[in-house]
Order: structure tokens, then sequence, then C-alpha cells
């Protein structure tokens, strides 16, 4: 079935994604004089599956969650949970707007890779795109200026690079199992995970009356920003919706310089915008490629 083309609506449903998304980065600035990653992680999980389980009660959708391919579910959720810690982490050492940057280039990656372990076809654009990302990345991080590559561009770095090996094994999933069944375990596994890793030396930090609410605001905005992606790519291409994600970028620039004496760094949106330019080009190419199957079909 083709993908409804309602722009408008997509862009509004956009709108949640990018808030959501920023929503959680301000609160992780906020929470981490109190909590460490694990702690805002377990948290934030607990929010999260309270919000799904839920939904999955009062709708009534309780026949798609099941414990098929769990191990697949216990890897893509491990790899995840690394990405987001090492997300949060790097949120403490380098500007919001250069983590946001570096995070874009995770859809390059996965193009890149997703020959080898999805049995796509490694097309000349896909090269072009790898180039062109891997470009905008040393714009972004500019390694051999005079910082060089710092332990916060290293683990920003190291985040995309989960976040990646988390999408083709969502692709994977996504084969198999529901949307909703995925989150399920998500949540469910990863406060588990966060569990175990704050708790290890038996002493968890409670949220403090100033972290609750922002506490709220990363469980809550995780959750937003995560189903208005997944709603608005159900109503406009990829394509569309694409460069909507990307406004997120100045935005969070904004944020950062007015709220956290953060410099307004031009080269960070200049090389965003190259990872940005080599993520469209590789999207027009796979829906121009996906079109012409069904012609042929």
């Amino acid at each position: 079935m083709d993908t409804p083309h309602r722009p408008l609506a997509a862009a509004l449903w956009m709108s949640g994604s990018i808030v959501g998304f920023c929503a959680i980065a301000i609160s992780g600035r906020e929470i981490s004089p109190d909590l460490d990653t694990f702690e805002m992680m377990l948290y934030r999980s607990v929010i999260g599956f309270a919000i799904i389980l839920g939904w999955v009660l009062i709708a009534g959708r309780r026949s798609e969650i099941s414990t098929r391919r769990l191990d697949l579910q216990l890897l893509r959720n491990l790899v995840h949970f690394a990405g987001q810690n090492l997300w949060l982490y790097a949120l403490l050492l380098i500007p919001m707007a250069q983590l946001f940057a570096l995070e874009f280039s995770s859809p390059i990656i996965v193009a890149l890779v997703a020959p080898f372990l999805l049995g796509e076809r490694l097309t000349p654009v896909r090269l072009l795109t790898a180039v062109l990302g891997f470009a905008g990345i040393l714009i972004v991080a500019r390694p051999f200026g005079a910082g060089g590559l710092s332990v916060g561009l290293l683990v920003a770095i190291a985040s995309a690079v989960s976040f990646a090996g988390a999408a083709i094994l969502t692709k994977m999933l996504t084969r198999i199992v529901p949307v909703l069944n995925i989150l399920f375990w998500l949540t469910l596994m990863q406060t588990g995970f966060a569990l175990v890793c704050a708790g290890w030396d038996f002493d968890i930090a409670l949220p403090t009356a100033r972290a609750l609410p922002w506490v709220f605001v990363m469980g809550v905005g995780g959750i937003v920003a995560h189903l208005s992606l997944t709603k608005a790519l159900s109503l406009a291409p990829a394509t569309i919706v694409t460069p909507i994600d990307f406004l997120r970028l100045p935005l969070i620039a904004v944020v950062g310089m007015l709220f956290y004496a953060e410099p307004f760094d031009r080269w960070v949106l200049i090389g965003g915008a190259v990872i940005f330019v080599a993520n469209w080009i590789n999207l027009r190419a796979e829906t121009r490629a996906t079109r012409s199957q069904i012609k042929i079909s």
C-alpha cells in the first residue's frame, strides 16, 4: 500500500517529534547534577513502560505482545541502551547542536552497513552519501583543529554508531513483529538494564524535588518523539519528513546559546547541512528505486 501523501499533517506530527527530542536534551542537562546517565535511563524507561503498558491495555492490543524473536529484541535493546547512555554522557561534554549534528549521521551509517547485514545492494549513491556524510562529520568534529578529537566528540560518534546498529536491528524486527511489540520490549528491557547498571553499587539516587519534573519531561518526551516520528512517516514519504526533522538542529543551537551559554558555531550548522544533504540524496534514490520496483511488479 502506498504511503498517504498528507504533508501538512506530517509536518504537524513532526513538530511533536522535534519538541520531544529537544525536551530530552534539555531535561538531560537539567537532571545531570542530580542523576547519572544510568539513573536517568532507569526513570525514563519506567515512565515509558508505564505509558506503553497503559496503551496496550486500554486499546486492547495485548495480542500484539509476544516473545517471538526475543533474542533479537535483547540484542537490539542492548545496542540501543548503549547508544542512549553514550548520547546522554556526550550531552554533558559537548554543545547540544554538535551532538545533534553527529546524531544525524546514523542513517548514513545504516545505508553503508545495511547491504552487508540486510542483504541490500551497495549502490553508487550509497557510497556517495557515505563520503558526503563522512565529510560532514569532519566539518562538525574538526579533528584536525586546535581542539582535536575530544572525549565528548568520540562518545557522540560512538552513540551515532550505536543508533545505526539499533536501526538495522529494528528494521529486521519490523519484518517479524508489530511496532508496538518492539516498543513494549524496548521500555521493559531497558528498565531492567538501567536497574542493573544504576544499582550495581546498591546506591540508586532518587530524583530531587527540582529534578523530578524534568525526569517526567524526559520520559514523556522520549515516547512523544518516537511516536510522532512514526506517525509522520505514515502520513508522508521520508523525503518530506526528514527535512523537517533537520530543523531541530538550528532550534537546539539557539536553545543552547540562549540558556546554556553555548557558542553559536556556524561550522556545526554547515557540517550538519552536509550530513542532511547526504541523507536527502540517499532517501531520494531509495524512493525512486522503490517506485520502480512497484511499477515493474
